[in-house]
């Protein structure tokens, strides 16, 4: 169902793990829409010892409830996450404050062993689109990197100096060159965290359709059962994907595609609601 093509990613990998090799800490980020499809499945290997900092973005796009569950079930794996919105800031100071928290450390580490402080090092990495560059704009303070709701602005690695205390690496979106996994393929699709993709809208949209309706039957609490069907005046029946598609398409003159990419811009724009595709497994 879904394509991709990582040129200018693969290379961006290679260089990433090499620039790696300088880097105290590693910012992660994830899309809290999707907090495991975005998990990199080499990000462990890469990273080795190094101290990470977890971040899940669009914190502005679930619930509370949403986020709670999350950071229950993170910490009870032992993982501190930090919960933002890059795109207004919200979060960033705790970010932060963790990776200066990790300099100080390494620091210590430093002059244990004879040596003089260094300002830290931090790279941040993350599939396309999670807001990697919004983050990073943020914990400078000014725009230095292009930042934009479209995968695949920032395309090659750069490092920052944001304070004589800490400097930043900008890395493109990396994405595995195959996931095993085809609904968490599906997923990045819905969420557009995918990169330089080729997909079929329609079957895309229908999975959505499928994801939502499931949702809404495990958690009620959580996902409304007429979140489709009141915004867009359709019966409340629990329709298939692709039968919901065909009769939205009745509102865009039969046409289906059309149909499919406004659903997809409505549930990216979080036109339909503070909406997850997933929650923590049992």
């Amino acid at each position: 169902m879904i394509q991709w093509y990582p040129g200018h990613i693969a290379k961006a990998e290679r260089q990433l793990q090499d620039q790696l090799k300088l880097v105290d800490v590693v910012l992660e980020v994830r899309d809290l829409r999707i907090p495991l499809a975005t998990r990199h499945p080499q990000v462990n290997e890469w990273i080795g010892s190094k101290a990470r900092v977890l971040v899940l973005n669009r914190r502005d796009m679930v619930s509370s409830q949403v986020r709670q569950l999350w950071e229950t079930w993170f910490r009870d794996r032992y993982e501190d996450p930090y919960f933002t919105d890059a795109r207004s800031g919200t979060g960033i100071a705790g970010v932060k404050k963790a990776a200066q928290q990790a300099g100080v450390q390494m620091n210590q580490r430093r002059r244990d062993r004879g040596m003089r402080p260094r300002p830290v090092r931090a790279v941040v990495i993350g599939f396309p689109n999670v807001g990697k560059s919004a983050a990073i704009n943020r914990l400078l303070g000014r725009r230095v990197v292009e930042s934009a709701r479209r995968p695949g602005v920032t395309r090659q690695l750069r490092w920052i100096r944001m304070s004589s205390e800490l400097e930043l690496l900008d890395a493109p979106g990396v994405i595995p060159v195959k996931l095993k996994d085809p609904q968490a393929a599906v997923k990045l699709a819905i969420c557009d965290d995918i990169g330089e993709a080729a997909y079929d809208n329609q079957r895309v949209a229908a999975t959505l359709v499928d994801l939502l309706n499931g949702l809404a039957v495990d958690r009620p609490d959580i996902v409304p059962p007429d979140v489709l069907y009141s915004r867009y005046d359709r019966t409340s029946e629990n329709l298939s994907g692709e039968t919901y598609l065909h009769q939205l398409a009745h509102q865009y003159n039969d046409d289906i595609e059309r149909a499919a990419r406004q659903l997809l811009t409505d549930f990216r724009k979080g036109l339909l609601g503070n909406l997850p595709l997933e929650l923590p497994p049992e």
